[in-house]
């Protein structure tokens, strides 16, 4: 929405100061009765003549003030609302709703003490005070709120299917980078919220002196860009709702607890932290994992390998899919691709790991493949 079209109309800021003048009208109105009608009449005016026409003076000067405090107000709380889902709206208002029949069924017998000048400001003050007590329980306490009118009404339905539900990404996402793989392929669509700590982590990154803090940084927001020109998605970047929070994966667990999304990361310790508070986690290291080729003892791959182990006589090297493979005896040929033998394979929650020996000798046993192909004996 451009904000041409969500300013609103200058007729509103008319018709609120007319409201301002009718009301210091009546005031004037009411005053003027109260007086000598000697003492205020003015010319052919009478006592409520002269009170009219005063208190709808200061009305109108009055009520320009009062329309544009209002229309500012109104536009500010709108904007504050398009930050906030719809569920936060609907909960809130329904908190503010039932704040202002409690408050004013149990004040109302103050409008039976004492005159209404005194009575009424403060009946409409209680009446504002618990409206607005029950919009911040309303927005904090929405899900049970929403659950309880749910059960009654329909208002809360089952949890929404994995592909309707929007996702917020977390940097390791955007570093990694295989998002826009996915969502090329079509496995992921719809919306992708892009929150703007992850935005401002990627660029520190990008500015860091580190040459490989900074490629990381820059493969990030390359990354993101990308998934921006993908058909079928639509980034929204979300501003920062939760500055009291320092810490971004909290940020993070935040904005998809507010916004009801889910969270699209790598990071399994992030990952486990959301499912803990309540949040749909999509992990793409998991469908990695399961998309992976199986390699199981026997299997004869090839492997570069990189360094050297913790143990001694180990080298560490990684298949293509990015599995860790431990060699042993093979310290030596560091540097190098060799043929090594699967011995075992030990999945954990951060990934496969292979544990391999080098290969006696390629020609009696199966041939070699390629580095992170797997070949079985027969």
């Amino acid at each position: 929405m451009s904000p041409r079209e969500s300013r609103l109309p200058s007729g509103v800021i008319e018709a609120l100061r007319l409201c301002v003048v009718v009301f210091f009208a009546g005031v004037g109105y009411e005053v003027a009765g109260m007086l000598d009608a000697s003492a205020v009449a003015v010319g052919p005016l009478d006592t409520a003549g002269t009170g009219v026409l005063l208190g709808a003076a200061v009305g109108y000067v009055l009520g320009g003030v009062v329309a544009r405090v209002t229309v500012r107000t109104v536009e500010s709380t709108e904007a504050g609302m398009r930050e906030r889902s719809a569920e936060q709206v609907l909960g809130a208002m329904i908190g503010a709703a039932l704040g202002v029949v409690i408050a004013g069924g149990v004040s109302w017998p103050l409008l039976l003490v004492g005159p209404q000048v005194v009575v009424l400001p403060l009946f409409v003050f209680v009446v504002v005070t618990v409206a607005l007590l029950g919009y911040r329980l309303g927005l904090v306490r929405r899900h049970a709120l929403l659950s309880m009118f749910g059960a009654q009404t329909g208002l809360a339905g089952t949890s929404p299917a994995p592909s309707a539900l929007a996702r917020v990404l977390d940097t390791s996402v955007a570093i990694d980078g295989r998002v826009v793989d996915v969502v090329s392929a079509g496995f992921l669509h719809g919306t992708f919220l892009l929150p703007q700590p992850v935005i401002d982590e990627l660029q520190g990154l990008a500015d860091a002196g580190d040459d490989v803090r900074r490629a990381r940084g820059r493969r990030g927001l390359e990354a993101l860009g990308a998934l921006r020109r993908q058909r079928g998605v639509d980034v929204e970047v979300i501003p920062d709702g939760a500055r009291e929070v320092p810490d971004v994966d909290a940020k993070l667990v935040r904005m998809c607890l507010d916004r009801g999304a889910a969270l699209l990361t790598l990071d399994t310790n992030l990952a486990k932290a959301a499912a803990l508070a309540g949040v749909q986690v999509m992990n793409l290291h998991a469908l990695a994992l399961s998309l992976r080729p199986p390699v199981t003892a026997g299997d004869v791959v090839r492997v570069l390998l990189l360094k050297a182990g913790k143990e001694p006589g180990q080298a560490v090297g990684y298949l293509d899919d990015g599995t860790m493979v431990v060699a042993e005896r093979a310290r030596e040929q560091v540097g190098g691709e060799v043929a090594v033998t699967v011995t075992s394979v030990l999945t954990t929650a951060n990934g496969r790991m292979v544990f391999a020996h080098p290969a006696a000798s390629p020609s009696p046993g199966p041939r070699p493949v390629p580095a992170g192909r797997a070949s079985r004996p027969a």
